[in-house]
C-alpha cells in the first residue's frame, strides 16, 4: 500500500469509526435512557430504528451517495462531520424523548452520507492488488468504534446516564478532528477523470449518460444491486439488531449487570477488530473470495445456533457466541460488501449505487428494529434467535452462490468485464492499453 494511499485511507476511515461508535453509544445507554424518560418498548424500538443503525443512516446514504457522484467524494467531507457534531451534542443535552430522537436521527444522517463517499474514495485510490487491504483498514476503524465505546462505557458506568452523555461528547471531539483531517483531502482522480470526460463529450457515451437511469436499467448493475442487498441487508438485520439492542437484552432479558454486559461486548468488538486487520486486510487480496466469505458467514451462523439452542443462561454459550460472532464480523458480510460495492459499479454511479443499497439495508434494519424489543419481550429470545438463524442462512447462500470474481483486477478491468468498454472514460481505456 502506497504511503499516500494509506494516509488518505486512515483519514477517511475515521468516518467508519464514528458510524459504529455512535450506534453503540446509543445502545449502551439505552437502558438508562429508557428508565430516565420512562420509555415504552415501542419508543425504545423507534430510537433504534431512526438512529445511525437504521433509518437515519438510510436517509443520509440516499442523499450523500448522489451528492458524492455529482460534486465529488471530498465535497461530503467538508460538511458531513459538522452535522455529526450537532447530532452528538443534541444527545448530550437531551432532556426528553423527542430531543434524544432528533439527536439520533441527525447523527444517523451524517453517518449515512459519509459511508458511500468513504468506501468509493478508498476503493478508487487503492491499487488493484490492495483494495481489500485498504477496505480492511477502514473496516478495522469501524470495529474499533464499538470496542472503544464499550470500554468507555465500562469506565463511566458508575456515573449512570451522565457517563453515557459524556461518551457522545467524546464522539463529537473525534468528529471535529476528523473534519479537520478530511476537508483537506485531495479529490479522487477517478472522479476527476469522469467529470473531465463529461465536460468534453456531454452525455453522448454510456460512460457519461445519466447515472441513475443507467443504474436502474442496466441488467448488470441491477444484478449486482440485488446480490449485494441480499448479502448485506440480511446479515445487517442480525448485526444491526444486536448492535443496537444486545446490551439492552443482556441487561433486561438475561439480567447481567452493566459490567458483565460491557465485557461481553468488548470481547466481540476486540475480536472483530483483530479479525478485520489480521484476517480480511491481510488475506482479502490473496485468498479465494468465495471460500473466505463462506468461512465468515458460517461462523456467524454457528454463533446464533449456539446462542439460540443453549440459551443465554449458559455462560459458556454466551462467551462462545461472543467469540464466534466477533471473529465472523471481522471477515464477514460488511467487509465484503464494502469491497464488492466499490468494485462492481463504474465511476459515474459508484457512490450513488452504494447510497441506494445502504438506504435499503439500513431501512430494512430500521423496520425490523422497531419490533425487536417487543419480539424479545412478548415471544421470548428463542423465537427471535430462530429468526436470526433463518436470515443468516439466506445471506450465506446468496453470498457463496454468486460471489463475483474480482480478486487481483483493477477497477478499469472489472468495469470493462462487467459493463463493456463503453462505460470506461478515455483515461481508463488508456490505462488498460498500457497494461
Amino acid at each position: 500500500m502506497a504511503e499516500g494511499s494509506l494516509k488518505s485511507t486512515i483519514r477517511v476511515s475515521i468516518t467508519n469509526f464514528l458510524d459504529s461508535g455512535c450506534i453503540v453509544a446509543g445502545s449502551v445507554g439505552m437502558a438508562s435512557w429508557s428508565t430516565q424518560f420512562g420509555l415504552s418498548t415501542l419508543q425504545t424500538g423507534i430510537l433504534g430504528a431512526l438512529s445511525a443503525n437504521a433509518f437515519g443512516a438510510a436517509l443520509g446514504a440516499i442523499i450523500g451517495g448522489p451528492l458524492s457522484d455529482k460534486f465529488g467524494r471530498r465535497f461530503i467531507y467538508v460538511y458531513d462531520m459538522l452535522i455529526y457534531m450537532v447530532g452528538c451534542l443534541m444527545c448530550v443535552f437531551a432532556n426528553n424523548f423527542g430531543f434524544l430522537l432528533a439527536g439520533f436521527i441527525i447523527t444517523g444522517i451524517a453517518v449515512g452520507a459519509g459511508v458511500p463517499a468513504s468506501w468509493s474514495y478508498i476503493g478508487e485510490t487503492a491499487a488493484g492488488t490492495e483494495r481489500a487491504k485498504n477496505i480492511g483498514v477502514s473496516q478495522f476503524a469501524w470495529s474499533l468504534g464499538p470496542a472503544v465505546v464499550f470500554i468507555a462505557a465500562l469506565i463511566v458506568a458508575p456515573l449512570g446516564l451522565l457517563g453515557y452523555r459524556l461518551i457522545f461528547v467524546g464522539l463529537a471531539i473525534v468528529a471535529f478532528v476528523a473534519w479537520n483531517l478530511q476537508r483537506t483531502l485531495p479529490e479522487s482522480q477517478d472522479w476527476l477523470d469522469q467529470k473531465a470526460e463529461e465536460k468534453k463529450t456531454g452525455h453522448k457515451s454510456k460512460a457519461n449518460s445519466h447515472p441513475y437511469r443507467t443504474l436502474f436499467s442496466n441488467k448488470t448493475s441491477i444484478k449486482w444491486l440485488f446480490f449485494l442487498i441480499g448479502v448485506y441487508a440480511l446479515w445487517n438485520l442480525v448485526a444491526g439488531s444486536q448492535g443496537m439492542f444486545l446490551p439492552y437484552i443482556f441487561e433486561n432479558v438475561v439480567k447481567l449487570d452493566a459490567t458483565q454486559s460491557s465485557m461481553l461486548n468488548i470481547l466481540i468488538w476486540v475480536l472483530t477488530a483483530c479479525a478485520t486487520y489480521f484476517g480480511f486486510a491481510k488475506f482479502g487480496d490473496k485468498v479465494n473470495h468465495r471460500f473466505f466469505f463462506g468461512v465468515g458467514a458460517t461462523m456467524s451462523l454457528l454463533s446464533w445456533i449456539i446462542l439460540t439452542l443453549f440459551g443465554m443462561s449458559q455462560t459458556w454459550a454466551l462467551w462462545t457466541f461472543a467469540a464466534l460472532w466477533g471473529i465472523s464480523a471481522g471477515i464477514g458480510a460488511q467487509a465484503w460488501y464494502a469491497l464488492w460495492a466499490t468494485e462492481l459499479f463504474p465511476t459515474q454511479f459508484r457512490a450513488g449505487s452504494q447510497g441506494v443499497m445502504f438506504f435499503v439495508v439500513r431501512a430494512f434494519a430500521g423496520a425490523y428494529t422497531i419490533f425487536v424489543p417487543t419480539i424479545m419481550a412478548n415471544l421470548g429470545f428463542s423465537i427471535g434467535g430462530y429468526i436470526m438463524i433463518a436470515i443468516l442462512i439466506i445471506s450465506l447462500l446468496v453470498g457463496i452462490t454468486w460471489t463475483p470474481k474480482t480478486r487481483g483486477k483493477s477497477l478499469e478491468e472489472i468495469t470493462k468485464e462487467q459493463y463493456g468498454e463503453d462505460f470506461l472514460t478515455q483515461d481508463q481505456r488508456d490505462t488498460l492499453d498500457k497494461k
